[in-house]
């Protein structure tokens, strides 16, 4: 017999089997199969994904199933594969519809090639590995979707600053993202801070609708309470969305001005182009005067002419502009503009004027007739009489050298240099463009003034007879005069280049002692006299010395010839007896030539050849003498 132990030991053993089998398959028994599943996977619409569900540690048989949970938590599966050996074989079970369907790759991973509004689900992966046990895992598929251009409608009407409460601004517009964005509104690049509670100074509402594709759209309305300084302001709504990995984008929307009502408070009136600094406008000129009030919308302007206390009215229009064409000196006065702004405030200020100054200068007159005609050394003084405003400045000029400033020019112990074309100009430094000239010519009447310009010879000394030399006369005087030589072939008279009234004449001739001995005069005439000049020469060298000198160098070039000659000879007679002996008579040797000379010849020359001009005289009859 078993002790009684042992046998409640047996009885125990198999309901602990039955209960290590139980307990291995319960979920709560898995603790030896693990899973490697996300539980979050993001993805953008359109673009492609796969589902990871891999367990970890080493097994040789498992069957992995893909479920789909819907919102009330019924699963439908989808794809199921199995382990055998090394392969894991799979295939999809059910779409559900969908275009394009599931796939399952080789690692038994769910693949979704292009994400959908609709795939936006809970995905769970349930895995059974026999007596490893089973385990599950829930993945839940996030899309993401860029929502289209923003869209913001401002509101076109007219908006009034007077009210006390806010007022529609603008409506922004965001479609088709996911998941639902965020909209700021901006005013002159700053964010709005507006609640959503309505109250009198500003607010926003937002409204956020699913679209029948399932992206959401969604709209805010800005209302404000204006203030005239949003006049310029610049406003836009902004969309912020969601992207993958917890990134933002931001889409902003044009920009826009409103149209705004606000009364006039103030008017601005002035003098457009063409006026100067001072204020003043030129006689002649067509000018602009300008109105503008700082109301909106653009209120009626009146321009008016205050003439006697009464208001002449000249235009009325919305553009706040008048042109006086051609503007004469009488129309300057004062000149006002109103605006016609029934709105504004009692106090405010609607009215403006401004005096409208004409500047003219009048053509200025001189005391004298444009010629002025006096005699030299006397004096006079000539007036610029002128009439303009403002009070115009004089001053003087001749060959654009100032003299002087003022009405009166002065001219004393005049002087030939002092002929000329006087200017008086009258201008204006507060007009810059308004100026005029009147001019004079002062001729001054005397006897010529006469200038020579003096030749010196070439040569040291004096003038060679023959040579060639230019003279030159100048004078002036008025009237102009005449200049004449007391030779032939002097050139007409012709403004010199010095100028201040000087003519010129030149002479070319050849010195010769003859005028040497009279000279050459230049003489200068006018009705009030004459004036002349006498060009003297010096000695002159004569011609013929100048031919004894050449003939004296012609007789030693002779005599030098003459000399080589001789030397010649003797040497060709040297070594005979008596070659080149002074005294030795007889005949000359056998094979000499003897001299002989016809009666046509002169003495002076045998003379030469025989060795002197008396050589046979001296030596005796058909003697040589010194033949050397």
């Amino acid at each position: 017999m078993e002790p009684r132990d042992g046998r409640a030991r047996a009885r125990r053993a198999p309901r602990l089997l039955v209960l290590a089998l139980l307990l291995g398959a319960h979920p709560g028994a898995q603790a030896e199969l693990r899973l490697s599943v996300p539980s979050l996977v993001e993805v953008m619409k359109g673009e492609p994904v796969a589902l990871n569900c891999t367990p970890l540690g080493t097994h040789d048989h498992f069957v992995l199933e893909w479920f789909l949970a819907d919102r009330s938590g019924v699963r439908h599966r989808l794809a199921s594969a199995e382990l055998q050996g090394s392969e894991l074989q799979g295939r999809v079970l059910d779409s559900r519809g969908r275009s394009p369907p599931y796939q399952l790759d080789s690692r038994g991973r769910l693949v979704l090639t292009e994400v959908q509004v609709g795939d936006e689900q809970n995905y769970v992966c349930v895995v059974r590995a026999g007596a490893a046990g089973t385990a599950e895992a829930t993945t839940r598929l996030q899309m993401f979707a860029k929502p289209e251009a923003t869209e913001v409608s401002p509101n076109r009407g007219i908006l009034s600053v007077v009210d006390d409460s806010a007022q529609e601004i603008a409506t922004c517009n965001s479609r088709n993202g996911n998941p639902a964005p965020q909209i700021t509104w901006y005013r002159n690049g700053q964010p709005l801070e507006v609640p959503l509670e309505v109250n009198t100074e500003g607010y926003m509402t937002i409204r956020t609708v699913r679209e029948a594709s399932g992206l959401q759209s969604l709209t805010s309305t800005l209302y404000l309470r204006l203030h005239k300084a949003d006049r310029d302001a610049s406003f836009h709504c902004s969309v912020r969305y969601h992207l993958p990995t917890g990134q933002h984008g931001r889409l902003d929307s044009p920009a826009f001005h409103l149209t705004l009502h606000y009364p006039t408070e103030r008017v601005q009136f002035w003098v457009g182009s063409p006026s100067t600094t001072e204020g003043w406008v030129r006689e002649g000129d067509s000018v602009q005067l300008f109105c503008r009030g700082d109301g909106s919308p653009s209120p009626e302007y009146t321009f008016f002419r205050l003439q006697d206390k009464q208001e002449d009215v000249l235009k009325t229009n919305l553009e706040g502009n008048l042109t006086l064409e051609g503007v004469q000196r009488g129309q300057s006065g004062t000149y006002g503009c109103r605006v016609e702004d029934y709105d504004a405030a009692d106090d405010a200020e609607l009215s403006k004027t401004l005096e409208l100054r004409v500047a003219y200068l009048d053509p200025l007159e001189l005391s004298t007739a444009e010629e002025l005609s006096l005699h030299l050394g006397n004096s006079t003084a000539v007036n610029c009489s002128v009439q303009g405003l403002p009070t115009p400045a004089l001053r003087w000029t001749k060959d654009s050298v100032p003299l002087g400033t003022g009405p009166t020019l002065s001219l004393s112990s005049i002087t030939f240099d002092a002929a000329g074309t006087y200017i008086c100009e009258a201008s204006m430094p507060t007009v810059p463009l308004l100026s005029r000239t009147q001019s004079f010519r002062l001729l001054v009447q005397g006897p010529p003034q006469l200038r020579a310009e003096e030749t010196q010879p070439k040569t040291e000394g004096s003038w060679m007879e023959g040579e060639e030399v230019r003279l030159v006369c100048s004078a002036r005087g008025y009237p102009e005069p005449k200049l004449s030589w007391s030779q032939l072939g002097g050139s007409p008279a012709e403004p010199a280049l010095q100028g201040q009234g000087w003519v010129s004449s030149s002479l070319t001739l050849k010195v010769t002692s003859a005028l040497s001995r009279d000279g050459v005069s230049c003489e200068a005439s006018n009705p009030h006299g004459k004036k002349q000049h006498v060009f003297h020469f010096g000695s002159v060298t004569p011609q013929t010395a100048q031919a004894g000198v050449a003939v004296m160098a012609v007789a030693v070039s002779v005599g030098l010839l003459l000399l080589v000659v001789a030397a010649f000879y003797c040497m060709r007679r040297k070594g005979r007896p008596g070659c080149c002996r002074r005294g030795e008579k007889g005949t000359p040797p056998a094979g000499e030539p003897e001299l002989s000379h016809s009666g046509s010849e002169r003495p002076e020359q045998t003379g030469l050849l025989m060795g002197g001009a008396s050589g046979g005289a001296r030596h005796g009859s058909g003697g040589f003498g010194d033949e050397c």
